[in-house]
């Protein structure tokens, strides 16, 4: 079966909602990308669909860091959502090399996220901390990673970031 992954359309927001509630266990992320999806802009939100069927789900929202502005220039990925029936298939691993070219393309310079830092690593993520790039606090600091999308540009963020504000609500 061939993996397709494209912008995701209205059609496909019931569909990337059971994938989040299945993925997760909860509906707080369901919940989150609908609220990213009316809040949010810029974003980018790709599906992968496999014979038809959207099988995951990844979404990147614009993040400040530091004091600079929330924009394109800076985007957070999350959630990274898979449906459980079809994980281990490298799905994950196409929507987010997938999705951080679309991030390029769009003129964004640094990705964040939160994750394993072993999985991530494979698309060229780092420690934040490194960078001088925090998040909420110290017991985030080994799953916080970052990846420069344009060379030389980490230098010009520093500081902690911050997410839209319905990320605090999770």
């Amino acid at each position: 079966m061939d993996c397709i992954v494209r912008p995701e359309r209205p059609t496909d927001h019931d569909p990337v909602r059971e994938i989040n509630i299945l993925a997760f266990e909860t509906e707080s992320e369901a919940d989150l990308v609908d609220g990213l999806r009316r809040e949010a802009d810029p974003v980018i939100s790709l599906v992968a669909e496999m014979d038809g069927q959207v099988v995951g789900h990844v979404l990147f929202t614009p993040v400040a860091i530091g004091d600079t502005p929330a924009g394109p220039a800076a985007m957070g990925l999350a959630p990274l959502a898979v449906h459980p029936e079809f994980q281990d298939h490298g799905i994950g691993g196409e929507l987010v090399r997938i999705g951080l070219e679309a991030c390029e393309t769009a003129g964004t310079e640094v990705v964040v996220t939160l994750g394993h830092p072993d999985y991530y690593r494979r698309f060229g993520f780092a420690p934040a901390i490194e960078e001088g790039i925090s998040y909420i606090g110290r017991e985030y600091d080994s799953f916080f990673l970052v990846r420069e999308l344009v060379p030389g540009t980490l230098a010009k963020f520093q500081g902690e970031v911050h997410y839209h504000r319905l990320f605090e609500e999770l």
